[in-house]
This record gives structure tokens, C-alpha cells and sequence, in this order.
């Protein structure tokens, strides 16, 4: 049964929300402000995290920022904040996905089921995959990645983005092919996630993000993994 951590001040949707993720088999924690929520985040174990933007006290933002000083858990950010800047913000704190209010309860748990199955160790790829690249390397089943033999922390999303590259190395991948390798063909992608998770990633894996070493921009087309993956010195 996989535990869902809900942080909305709205005690009302977090009723809903449990309505509709008990029958999923989800068990689910309400908290309805953000220090509590970063908190109990931190401190237990849940397999994924629901955030709202508005709340007492701290901002959806901030708590998902302090959530990440700490854990790598998955986070999908469900919220009436749905601007694109308000996104860029959410993803380049480290959100795995982002939903607007008022939203389709049926996509809402289909995000989440998705989620929660990429962020399963070994989940599509056998228990002895292990990628190397380079200086790069990762063991799926493990759901660990290091760089020049140091381990990293990614979150759910960069760790699958990462393993997407070192599948294909020295080959040219646009973002729509990277969205459907990350959440499934068909997926209604935010045009600007893509971009934003690679940052992400970046500043996890290269020695200088500005002048990368790993993942190469193809202007007008997409990103490429370097195929020798030479580290910077």
C-alpha cells in the first residue's frame, strides 16, 4: 500500500482526495500547513507527496524546497498557481510533476500511479541492468546513479531522464521522445518540463552546468548524452 502525504490547507479537497485514493489502495496522511508538512516529509517514510502552493506559513515552494535538502521522495504539486512561471519555479525546485486546480480526478491518479511506478526500484528494466557511460553510471534496480565513481542524489524524474540518456548514447534525443520515454506516449506534456528537469539534472551531474560535459543541447532539436562522457577536469 503506498503512502501519500497530502499537504493542502484545504481540509475539504484533502477529504476528496482521500475519497478517491482509498479505493486506489493509497494510504493517505492530511497536514494543512507547510512546516508541518516538511516535517513529517522528512521524518516518515511516504512514497510520494501531494503540495499545494498556498499555505499558512510556508509557501508550497519553500516546503518543497526544504523537502529536498533532505529527500528525494516523489512530489507532484496540485495546485490553482498555474501559470508557467509558477511551474518553472515548482520544477526547478525538484517537483516530479505539476497539476492545476481544478483538476480530473482520473488524471490525478493516473499521474501518481505513473509516478509511483518509475519510482520502483527495477521498474521496466531487468534486476542486472546497469548503465555505463563514461564517467556515468547507474543500477536500475537499485535506483542508484554516480558520476566519476561518486554517488548522486536524483529525484524520481532525473533519475529516469538520466537513465533515458545513457540508453541512447551519442544519439540526438528531442524532448517529445524524451517525454514519451519518461510518462508514456500521448503524455499531455508542460512544453518547458523537459528543459527544466535537464537543467535539474545538470547541476547534479556536471562539474560546470553552463559548459557541459554529459548532456549536450541540440539547438532546435533536443539533448544528447556525450557518447565517451568525458568529465570535465
Amino acid at each position: 500500500m503506498a503512502r501519500i502525504l497530502i499537504i493542502d490547507d484545504d481540509v475539504r479537497l484533502g477529504a476528496l482526495l482521500e475519497r478517491l485514493f482509498k479505493p486506489e489502495g493509497f494510504q493517505v496522511t492530511l497536514v494543512t500547513d507547510g512546516l508541518q508538512g516538511v516535517r513529517r516529509a522528512c521524518a516518515e517514510v511516504f512514497d510520494m507527496v501531494v503540495l499545494d502552493v498556498m499555505l499558512p506559513g510556508l509557501d508550497g515552494f519553500e516546503v518543497l524546497r526544504r523537502i529536498r535538502q533532505q529527500s528525494s521522495v516523489p512530489v507532484l504539486m496540485l495546485t490553482a498557481k498555474g501559470t508557467d512561471n509558477d511551474r518553472v519555479v515548482g520544477l526547478e525546485l525538484g517537483a516530479d510533476d505539476y497539476l492545476p486546480k481544478p483538476f480530473n480526478p482520473r488524471e490525478l491518479v493516473a499521474r501518481i500511479k505513473a509516478v509511483l511506478r518509475r519510482a520502483e526500484p527495477g521498474m521496466a528494466a531487468t534486476k542486472a541492468e546497469v548503465l555505463r557511460v563514461g564517467d556515468l553510471a547507474i543500477d536500475a534496480a537499485r535506483r542508484e546513479a554516480s558520476v566519476r565513481g561518486t554517488t548522486v542524489q536524483l529525484t524520481t524524474t532525473e533519475f529516469d531522464l538520466l537513465r533515458c540518456f545513457m540508453r541512447y548514447p551519442g544519439q540526438v534525443l528531442s524532448r517529445d521522445a524524451l517525454m514519451d520515454m519518461l510518462r508514456g506516449v500521448g503524455y499531455a506534456a508542460y512544453d518547458r518540463s523537459i528543459d527544466v528537469h535537464v537543467k535539474n539534472l545538470r547541476a547534479k551531474i556536471e562539474t560546470d552546468s553552463r559548459t557541459p560535459k554529459y548532456i549536450k543541447t541540440i539547438w532546435g532539436t533536443g539533448y544528447m548524452l556525450a557518447a565517451d562522457a568525458v568529465a570535465a577536469e
